[in-house]
């Protein structure tokens, strides 16, 4: 059968690969006109947003009309995310009045621009006339409607102007045809003080937000104080703080001129700010700190945010661009981390054991160090440190995981090498995420019953592959490299191959059996991305090599189609995960004859904030709701596939009051983990397997997304009805909904699912045909 027709196979919805569009995840964008008059005013508001908002950043989109190349390069400066807008005042010419130059009624016309942005599912406008003092995340969490702060002294039906929160129903065609209408009609007022246009058409029909979300200078008249929780001050009249101020508005304008800094003394002031700072402004501001000071201090903050972002190869440049005094632990440390993870393994020894001299870095350092050793393949060494590293601190875990993975006893080969494959997996730990520590059982049983050393002989992913290991591979009928989303960069880094197998190119092309990329996933996160070539490098490599490349979703065939030249597109085939046909893999397979009365619900927390964003007590909201619900139908419990998985019961508990058990799921062994899934009625699981595996051994499946892998999956198997965004603006009601549907029919439900798992099957038994002829067996 050739790839084309396996690539058909049970994919009739048009893969979608943009993953906002996928996750649901909202994008939130600031607003400001800007013209020349103005933009001494609105560098000090990007100055004031970024130090009392240390922790956001967030596209900002300038509308302007006449801003001069200097300045365009002055806001570029103050913010990494800034969104460039030219307008057009020719096309209010229809409903213009009153006076033209007058700023305010510009601003008040070019605002409308603001409606027509569609890329965003919420924008905040700000005035450049406005300085931000406070938290502003109750506006960013904010979802429905459109909000503002009523007038202060002209009643409240109308909004104030300068701080809006858009939603996206307002972003619309829709709105912006009322707006035009109205505007041509001529039945508005407009004055300094207010939206004019907008008031007439919303009547008074928006979301009353606090005053100190736009406390407007007229209130303190006299030199009154600014209140302590003002969260935006809003310089309204004609005079502005900028062109001499007013008189009775000194308290005021002092704490507008406290942004008035230079952009040194802001890049400075910025990187000294408590609490956790946004790692893209870290790196903005950060980086011409240190090239102007070489301030080592800074220079770690500004690494440690590349390495958060999986950028490893500038955060070794931003360090090795400073010296680091001996006995400065903290940045040898993360100097060793960011070198280690390109794979300058020598240079980063040299950095680990200058920070292990420190108490206060050791114990981390040695756990590096003891990680290192292990990817070289030196157990003892491996062991050596880690057992330091508990020895400064018996709780540290990262030192307990390298310490068990070092003294761990591998598996005695049982079988001849030309009768095994060799397997490249990632092989997880006793403790560790139960659908990674089913995966490569479940790969091997794709290839036949026996899953055992006797027919395969290991390589772990994450372990260097060396000439040592390159030539036990080649001593083997051929290699299978499958077992998870392989395809993501941060999980175990390296930079060889710039995803998770740990292989240089020159050792990949002497690899001289047959190759079968199986059922691999392209991971990347909504946010995340590949940033060097390295991995494009690798991958079309590692695809003119294989002579089976094989991916479990067609969201993932996309994707590196889209990373290799053209003539390798008829290479990569649809392959799905063999979890998700578990019950024709597994020998003797018996569906239950009767099930628990449970619904098992999973959620993920591993990078948490590229997964909900601002929303996520929103999401735990809901899930509050729905849990008390879904209560009503059978009893809900907690499959948590890691540690981590179980912080939804604490934060349950904790801010809604509702308790539920919880499932260790991490402890199972593989029969347990299928056993469990097989009796429950029904899981709603956010991790990608806690929807593969309950699918692929018969149980109904809702997923909640919050990584596209979950909506490529359901796409394959014409069922994206089962899938819930965790943003979705009615994530309760959905759940319980879709729940119900399921449970009503359940008998109808599994056969549904059986149905769906056939299609699946019929892929991986011709995939299976083409492998016997390539692998033998």
């Amino acid at each position: 059968m050739t790839s084309n027709s396996l690539i058909g196979t049970a994919a009739p919805l048009a893969p979608v690969t943009d993953a906002h569009a996928l996750t649901g995840k909202r994008k939130t964008a600031f607003a400001s006109f800007v013209d020349e008059n103005y933009l001494p005013g609105f560098l000090v508001l990007l100055r004031s947003l970024a130090l009392s908002n240390p922790g956001v950043c967030e596209d900002f989109v300038v509308l302007y009309d006449d801003l001069r190349p200097g300045s365009i390069a002055k806001i570029r400066a103050l913010h990494p995310r800034i969104v460039l807008k030219r307008v057009d005042a020719d096309h209010y010419d229809a409903y213009k009045k009153g006076d033209q130059d007058n700023y305010l009624v510009r601003k008040a016309y070019f605002i409308l621009d603001v409606f027509k942005l569609r890329e965003y599912d919420t924008v905040i406008t700000l005035d450049t006339d406005m300085v931000v003092l406070g938290d502003l995340g109750e506006l960013l969490r904010l979802r429905e409607g459109l909000a503002a702060v009523p007038q202060f002294f002209y009643g409240q039906h109308k909004l104030n102007s300068g701080l809006l929160v858009i939603q996206r129903e307002y972003l619309s065609d829709a709105f912006c045809a009322k707006l035009d209408t109205c505007g041509r009609s001529g039945d508005y007022e407009l004055d300094k003080h207010d939206q004019g246009i907008l008031n007439a058409v919303l009547d008074g029909d928006f979301v009353r937000l606090d005053a100190r979300y736009n406390f407007v200078k007229r209130r303190l008249s006299g030199d009154l104080p600014v209140p302590d929780d003002t969260a935006i001050l809003h310089f309204t009249g004609r005079h502005k703080p900028w062109q001499g101020g007013e008189t009775g508005y000194s308290r005021a304008e002092e704490r507008w001129r406290e942004f008035e800094l230079s952009d040194a003394e802001f890049q400075a002031a910025y990187m000294e700010s408590p609490g956790g700072l946004h790692h893209d402004l870290v790196v903005h501001y950060g980086t011409p700190h240190v090239a102007r000071t070489a301030d080592v201090e800074v220079a770690r903050k500004v690494a440690a945010a590349h390495i958060a972002s999986g950028d490893y190869q500038h955060a070794v440049d931003i360090l090795s661009s400073v010296r680091i005094p001996l006995d400065e632990a903290w940045p040898h440390e993360v100097l060793g981390h960011a070198l280690m993870s390109v794979s300058r393994y020598d240079e980063a020894r040299t950095q680990l054991l200058l920070a292990a001299a420190a108490p206060n870095r050791a114990a981390t350092a040695y756990a590096r160090l003891a990680q290192m050793a292990w990817v070289s393949g030196d157990n003892t060494e491996a062991l050596r440190h880690a057992t330091a590293g508990m020895s400064v601190d018996p709780t540290h875990r990262s030192s307990r995981l390298w310490a068990q993975r070092a003294a761990a006893v591998p598996a005695q080969e049982l079988g001849a090498p030309e009768d095994q494959l060799a397997h490249v997996a990632f092989y997880m730990d006793r403790q560790g995420n139960a659908g990674d520590k089913l995966l490569p059982e479940s790969v091997r049983s794709a290839f036949g019953p026996d899953t055992t050393s006797r027919r395969w002989h290991p390589v772990h992913a994450h372990r260097l592959f060396d000439e040592a290991a390159l030539q036990r591979v080649n001593r083997r009928r051929g290699m299978v490299i499958g077992g998870g989303g392989l395809f993501i960069p941060d999980t175990m880094p390296n930079g060889n191959s710039a995803w998770q197998w740990n292989v240089p190119d020159e050792l990949l092309k002497r690899i001289d059996v047959p190759i079968a990329v199986f059922a691999v996933g392209f991971n990347a996160f909504d946010g995340q991305s590949y940033r060097a070539g390295r991995f494009r490098d690798s991958l079309r490599l590692l695809v003119e090599q294989s002579s089976f490349f094989g991916l479990r979703n067609h969201g993932s065939i996309e994707k590196v189609r889209a990373m290799v030249p053209s003539h390798l597109h008829d290479k990569i085939r649809f392959q799905p995960c063999p979890t998700t046909v578990t019950r024709q893999l597994v020998p003797g397979w018996q569906d239950p004859v009767k099930r628990d009365d449970t619904i098992l619900l999973n959620a993920a927390y591993d990078r948490a904030g590229l997964r909900f964003g601002h929303d996520y007590d929103y999401f735990l909201a809901q899930m509050a709701k729905a849990v008390r619900d879904l209560g009503e139908l059978a009893e809900v419990q907690c499959a948590a596939h890691s540690l981590d998985d179980e912080k939804i019961v604490f934060d349950l508990r904790r801010e809604h009051g509702i308790s539920m058990p919880v499932i260790p799921m991490y402890d199972f062994d593989n029969k347990a983990i299928l056993d469990l899934y097989a009796r429950t009625k029904l899981v709603i699981g956010m991790r990608g397997h806690a929807g593969m595996i309950p699918f692929g051994c018969g149980t109904p499946i809702i997923s909640l997304i919050s990584h596209p892998k979950m909506a490529y999956f359901l796409r394959d198997i014409e069922r994206p009805e089962w899938g819930v965004s965790v943003h979705d603006r009615h994530l309760a009601a959905r759940l319980v909904e879709r729940s119900k549907e399921l449970l009503a029919d359940h008998d109808g439900s599994v056969a549904d699912v059986h149905g769906r798992q056939q299609e699946l099957w019929k892929v991986t038994e011709a995939n299976a045909a083409d492998l016997r002829v390539l692998l033998g067996g």
